[in-house]
C-alpha cells in the first residue's frame, strides 16, 4: 500500500527547517527568533510523522535576548552529526533594522542527545547570518556562511565562505576563503554542504524569503570550487506559480532513508487572501501567509550527478510519495489541552525573549493552575509575562478559563492572538475606573491600539458581576478571528466583530525583516507594577473542521451576570 507525506510536514511557525539522518533516525531544527526557547528540534522515523523532542538553547545563560526587536533573534539553525555527538550551529541577530551593518554574531552548540543538555555556546564568528558546520572526510570541519556586506554600493548578500573551525581549542582558524557568490536571484543565504559520490554540493537559499524564494544548488570535486550550477538553477521554487498551496518555497537541505531514498525538506507558507485588500485579481505576491513560514518536503531523484524533484519540475507539492520505511506514528490528537498539572511546562509554550521562571510564571503557586503575574504591556520589549504556543491550522479554537481580580484599568489578563509587540489582538478582563470588571476585546495593528466594536475608541464591553473565574475563546475561520466568551464554559457569547486575520503576518504593511507566524496564548500585564496577578486553569487548542464557520456562537448567552454595553 502506497503511503504518502502531507505537507507541510511541520505547520505553523516552523521555518528554516535544517534535517539530518543518524541511524534511522531523522532530526529537523528550526528556526525561533525572538521568541524562547531557542531552536525547535522535531524527530521522526519515516518522515511522515513528526514530534517536538526539545529546544537547543533553553537556558539564559546561552542566549540573551531582552530587548531584542521583533524578528530578531535566533536565524537558521543548522543541524550536523559527527565524532559520535550533534552539532547545531546559529546566529544570534540584534539589530536586523539597524540600517547597514546588522550584528550576526554566530555559535556553535553541541550535545550528546537531541534532547540535550545543550552545551554553553562557542562564538564562531560574524559577519552574516544562518552559518552551518560541514564535517569532511578528512576530519577538518569548516563554517559555511553568508556574507552580510553593509557599504554603499556593494550586494548586502556577499559570498558564500568557508573558514575552518578548530573544535578542539574552540576556535576559528585560518582565513575566510568565498567560494559561491550566487545567481541572478540573489539574497544567496542559508548556506549547507553536502558530500556525495567525490563532489560537494552547496545547497543555498535564494531569491529572499518571500515569493521568489528558491533552493539553489552547485557542486564541485574541490571544496573551494569552482562550482558549476546545477542544470536547473533552482532546484525548487514557486515564484510566478501564482495557483501553488505552497508559496515561498526555499531554503532547504537534503536527506537519504537507510534504503537510499532522498528527501529536500524546506520552508514554504500557506497564504491567505483577503479579498477587502485585493479583490478577486491575480494571486501571485498578494496573500497573507498567517500561520508563518513552515517547513514542507519533497522527494528526490538522483540523474547524471544532480537532485531533481521527483515529481517533475521544480515546484512544491501537497502531497508526496513516503519513503519504503516502517509508518511510526506518534500519539496524537486533534486536539491540544494543559492542564497546568505537570511541574513544568510542555513544550509546545514559547515565552519572549527570556525564560518563564517562577517570579512571574508559576505552576506551584496554586495547584492545578498556572499563576502569571502581571509585568509590562504586550507592546513592550521586556518583561512580558505571556505565554504562547503557535498556531497550526487556518481553522482552530483556542480556551482557557481565568481567574482574575482586577482593580484597576492598569491590570489586565486574558487571551491573545500575536504576531509581533505591533500586531496582535487580545481578549482582556480588566477594571473600569468605577471598580467594575469588565472584558472588552482589544487590537494593536501596525501599533495602533483600538477597541474594535464600538463608536471611537470606546469598543463593545461586557460587564462581569461576580468575582467567578471566566472562559475566554478565541476561533479562527481563515480569513478571520472571532473572540467569545462564557460564564460556565458552556453557553458561550460571541464579543467585538471579526477581526481579519491577514494583518498577523509576514507580509502585512511594508516592512521587511519579518519572519515569525502567529501565535495564540494566554497572558496578564500589570503596568501599574503592583504585582496583580492571574490563575489559568487550562488551555485548550483545537483544530477545527473544514466546514467551520466563526460567525455565530454556540449557544445563545442566558446568564444574567454578563451585560453588554457600549
Amino acid at each position: 500500500m502506497q503511503h504518502f507525506i502531507q505537507n507541510p510536514i511541520l505547520p505553523g511557525f516552523n521555518p528554516d527547517p535544517s534535517v539530518i539522518r543518524v541511524g534511522e533516525d531523522f532530526y529537523i531544527a528550526t528556526s525561533t527568533f525572538e521568541w524562547f526557547p531557542g531552536i525547535r528540534l522535531h524527530h521522526s522515523k519515516d518522515l511522515v510523522h513528526w514530534r517536538l523532542v526539545g529546544h537547543a538553547l533553553t537556558r539564559r545563560d546561552q542566549i540573551d535576548m531582552r530587548g531584542f526587536n521583533n524578528s530578531d533573534g535566533v536565524y537558521a539553525p543548522a543541524l550536523s552529526h559527527a565524532d559520535g555527538k550533534f552539532w547545531l550551529t546559529f546566529s544570534c541577530t540584534h539589530n536586523s533594522r539597524g540600517g547597514a551593518w546588522m550584528s550576526t554574531p554566530c555559535f556553535v552548540v553541541t550535545a550528546d542527545k537531541i534532547e540535550g543538555p545543550w552545551s554553553d555556546p562557542i562564538a564562531i564568528g560574524g559577519g552574516g547570518f544562518d552559518p552551518s558546520l560541514f564535517h569532511d572526510d578528512d576530519g577538518r570541519k569548516w563554517v559555511v556562511n553568508m556574507t552580510w556586506d553593509g557599504r554603499a554600493g556593494h550586494n548586502k548578500f556577499g559570498d558564500i565562505t568557508l573558514q575552518e573551525f578548530d573544535a578542539e581549542h574552540r576556535k576559528l582558524k585560518g582565513p575566510r576563503i568565498p567560494v559561491f557568490s550566487g545567481t541572478e536571484l540573489g539574497c544567496t543565504e542559508g548556506p549547507q554542504i553536502l558530500k556525495k559520490d567525490g563532489y560537494y554540493y552547496l545547497i543555498t537559499a535564494e531569491g529572499g524569503t518571500e515569493w521568489n524564494h528558491a533552493v539553489t544548488v552547485c557542486r564541485a570535486k574541490n571544496l573551494f570550487g569552482p562550482y558549476e550550477l546545477h542544470p536547473q538553477k533552482h532546484v525548487l521554487t514557486s515564484r510566478f506559480q501564482e495557483d501553488n498551496p505552497l508559496q515561498r518555497a526555499g531554503h532547504g537541505f537534503l536527506v537519504d532513508t537507510p534504503k537510499g531514498e532522498w528527501y529536500l525538506t524546506h520552508l514554504c507558507g500557506r497564504p491567505v487572501y483577503d479579498p477587502e485588500a485585493y479583490g478577486f485579481g491575480p494571486k501571485y505576491g498578494t496573500g497573507f501567509s498567517i500561520l508563518g513560514r513552515e517547513t514542507g518536503i519533497q522527494k528526490v531523484e538522483w540523474r547524471d550527478g544532480w537532485p531533481w524533484l521527483a515529481c517533475g519540475g521544480n515546484a512544491p507539492q501537497l502531497q508526496v510519495a513516503a519513503p519504503d520505511l516502517q509508518q511510526h506514528p506518534w500519539p496524537q490528537s486533534s486536539q491540544y489541552i494543559d492542564h497546568f498539572d505537570e511541574p513544568t511546562l510542555s513544550p509546545q509554550w514559547q515565552t519572549l525573549r527570556e525564560p518563564a521562571e517562577a517570579s512571574w510564571c508559576s505552576l506551584s503557586q496554586r495547584a492545578g493552575h498556572l499563576r502569571l503575574t502581571g509585568r509590562h504591556y504586550l507592546a513592550s520589549r521586556f518583561d512580558q509575562s505571556l505565554l504562547a504556543r503557535r498556531i497550526e491550522h487556518h481553522r482552530m479554537r483556542a480556551e482557557t478559563r481565568v481567574d482574575f481580580h482586577p482593580e484597576s484599568p492598569m491590570e489586565m489578563a486574558g487571551l491573545v492572538v500575536y504576531y509581533d509587540n505591533t500586531n496582535y489582538y487580545f481578549l482582556k478582563i480588566t477594571s473600569e475606573d468605577n471598580g467594575k470588571k469588565i472584558v472588552q476585546v482589544c487590537a494593536s495593528i501596525a501599533g495602533a491600539y483600538s477597541e474594535p466594536g464600538g463608536a471611537g475608541q470606546k469598543g463593545e464591553k461586557a460587564i462581569i458581576e461576580n468575582s467567578d473565574p471566566l472562559y475566554l475563546r478565541v476561533t479562527l475561520d481563515t480569513q478571520w478571528y472571532q473572540f467569545s466568551y462564557s460564564t460556565d464554559g458552556r453557553h458561550w457569547a460571541n464579543i467585538g466583530p471579526r477581526l481579519n486575520s491577514t494583518p498577523l503576518s509576514d507580509e502585512y504593511g511594508n516592512l521587511i525583516f519579518k519572519f515569525t507566524g502567529s501565535m495564540v496564548g494566554i497572558f496578564a500585564c500589570d503596568v501599574n507594577e503592583q504585582g496583580r496577578y492571574a490563575d489559568f486553569s487550562h488551555f485548550s487548542y483545537q483544530q477545527l473542521a473544514e466546514e467551520s464557520t466563526v460567525g455565530e456562537p454556540d449557544t445563545v448567552q442566558e446568564s444574567v451576570a454578563l451585560e453588554v454595553v457600549s
